[in-house]
């Protein structure tokens, strides 16, 4: 039997032969990458926020910890077929506009000295406290050096699945159970 591969290939005539892309041909980094990367084949649904501008401490250099400096930031969260694009409804999808909120307090809130650091925590955020199942992070500093454009960083980052997360609710009921009540006098 012949097996057809996405793009209707015939996969058996590429078994043991290198893989080659055709740049003309379009393909999503979520379909790829990001599912590389996720434990399920899940197709995401992607909210972004490109170019994000904002001024913070950070860096390692002398002339770094004194004074804001611009970053500029990209975010692209994927949720699995977000319930919005049925119920129209803000809350069944990532507020953007709360994640640019949730920047500016980070901005001026953080003091760590790496991008890479920075850019883990807003991966952090967006999977914790926004419930993203993944996220790329791209975090620059334009004009850092005179001869070059701009340097960064940029992460990608997949929640745990639910079977993996810690049960913090299980530590509760063991207390209750052993007839401690936390909070309890």
């Amino acid at each position: 039997m012949t097996q057809k591969d996405t793009f209707g290939s015939n996969l058996n005539s590429k078994i043991g032969k290198p893989l080659t892309i055709d740049p003309h041909t379009s393909i999503s980094p979520v379909s790829t990458r990001a599912n590389a990367l996720a434990p399920d084949t899940t197709p995401m649904d992607l909210i972004f926020i490109e170019g994000f501008l904002g001024e913070t401490v950070i860096g390692i250099h002398e002339t770094e910890l004194h004074h804001p400096q611009p970053l500029v930031i990209d975010v692209h969260a994927g949720l699995p077929r977000a319930r919005a694009c049925d119920t129209d409804r803000i809350n069944d999808t990532i507020d953007y506009g709360v994640v640019c909120e949730r920047l500016r307090r980070l901005l001026v809130e953080h003091r760590l000295q790496l991008l890479e650091a920075f850019a883990e925590t807003i991966a952090d955020i967006l999977l914790d406290e926004f419930g993203a199942s993944w996220v790329r992070v791209k975090v620059v500093k334009p004009k850092k050096f005179s001869d070059v454009a701009a340097v960064g960083v940029q992460i990608e980052r997949v929640a745990p699945r639910l079977e993996d997360r810690p049960q913090q609710g299980a530590a509760v009921l063991t207390l209750i159970a052993s007839g401690m009540v936390p909070g309890g006098r």
